[in-house]
């Protein structure tokens, strides 16, 4: 003896409302398996060191006060950066957009 589909619905929806459940006749994938889930946050963050003063810090805060600061490994960066970019190693040019390349048609 079969069991009509409708009365298996509804037998699903109260059991769904009795457990605190979704009910999803349509099997749609919701994501309550993750948002079920503990937040992960809190735990990440705290694994992870707190941000200590840089030396780019140093230099906002000096900064108004007239005092000029050189930074070593700032300043050997950017010569690598030089010496890449002379090489053909450097990054790609920016992909231009539309309305940047009808305004270059424009100009010439």
């Amino acid at each position: 003896m079969a069991v009509p589909y409708n009365r298996l619905l509804d037998l699903a929806k109260a059991q769904c409302r009795i457990f605190s459940l979704n009910f999803n006749p349509e099997r749609l994938r919701l994501g309550n398996k993750i948002l079920r889930q503990r937040l992960r946050g809190p735990s990440q963050a705290a694994w992870y060191p707190k941000k200590t003063v840089s030396f780019r810090d140093l230099q906002e805060t000096y900064k108004h006060s007239g005092l000029t600061m050189f930074d070593e490994y700032e300043d050997d960066r950017e010569e690598a950066i030089q010496i890449a970019r002379l090489r053909g190693k450097g990054r790609p040019p920016k992909k231009r957009t539309a309305p940047e390349l009808r305004s270059a048609k424009k100009k010439k």
